[in-house]
């Protein structure tokens, strides 16, 4: 395992990979490719993989097959820094979390708990007692029911030092920048807006200094060349790639609700990777969806 801040100055170094999780005809975590996948994307560097997050469906993941995508990830990449996807109730958190750092991960990304909107001290409460049962890394999300003030991460991070990341999926720029501001180098920051590239740049002014991209799935050189020009400052190279590529993706993305996640599995699979349906309550991309789709991709890498 990744000792904590060492795993936190990994994260800053680059971009970082959100895998989707295919699933078989009988609706079982289809780990062959899975791996098959990951083989596929290993000889682009990045900074690490995030499994079984928004992208990898964590949602509609069982315990057991989070813990089996780690397991997976693990063994095809042993030399990638492992994040999972933990969440749900305060002592289904702790236990999965226990889970993942067994099966050899090496930290995780903290999601929302389930449905109950809750207030500061109620939030700080679960993300405490989360850090406090696993020696990973620990990164919080800010995202739907679960936003922390930088006033609640700042009492967090001085009592736990595991507590390495922060990652916002809110768009509340405000609150991004208070947290950037309050708490300096002490977290990596996180950009986890859905195509987060679509936001980079704001996020940069932010102090946000990397992401994570899902379309890194099935075009991973144009993701790592919009990081790349992202990192250098490159805005000219940036507004390029959002008007050739980005912008029209987000218009298939954007034609129904949990596409978000449905076109990354479906640019996968338009790889040729057996990907299977996403999960209810998210649904597939219509034929001609994908068709669309296969010609916002067209010829990239």
């Amino acid at each position: 395992m990744i000792a904590p801040n060492d795993l936190r100055d990994v994260i800053r170094s680059g971009l970082l990979s959100f895998p989707v999780t295919p699933f078989t005809a009988n609706d079982a975590v289809n780990t062959k490719a899975f791996a098959d996948h990951l083989e596929w994307l290993s000889p682009h560097k990045i900074a690490g993989l995030i499994v079984a997050g928004g992208t990898g469906e964590m949602f509609s993941l069982s315990p057991e097959e989070i813990v089996e995508v780690v397991r997976t990830a693990r063994a095809v990449q042993p030399g990638q820094p492992v994040i999972a996807g933990c969440g749900y109730g305060t002592r289904m958190a702790c236990d999965l979390a226990k889970a993942i750092e067994a099966a050899g991960g090496d930290g995780i990304l903290l999601l929302p708990h389930y449905l109950i909107g809750a207030p500061q001290d109620g939030i700080e409460a679960h993300i405490r007692a989360v850090c406090n049962s696993t020696n990973m890394g620990v990164i919080v999300y800010n995202r739907g029911q679960s936003v922390c003030s930088a006033a609640t991460l700042e009492r967090l991070v001085a009592d736990c030092p595991n507590l390495i990341g922060f990652k916002d999926g809110t768009g509340d720029i405000d609150t991004v920048k208070r947290i950037t501001v309050t708490l300096g180098d002490r977290l990596a920051y996180i950009g986890g807006m859905p195509t987060h590239e679509l936001f980079a740049q704001a996020f940069r002014g932010a102090g946000v200094d990397t992401y994570s991209s899902a379309v890194f799935n099935f075009v991973p050189e144009t993701a790592l060349a919009f990081h790349a020009a992202f990192q250098a400052g490159d805005d000219a190279t940036c507004h390029a790639l959002l008007k050739e590529f980005y912008y029209p993706f987000a218009k298939v993305r954007d034609r129904k609700s949990g596409y978000a996640v449905s076109a990354i599995k479906a640019g996968v699979a338009l790889r040729g990777f057996d990907t299977g349906p996403v999960r209810s309550p998210l649904t597939d991309l219509t034929e001609e969806e994908r068709a669309m789709l296969a010609e916002v991709i067209g010829d990239r890498k």
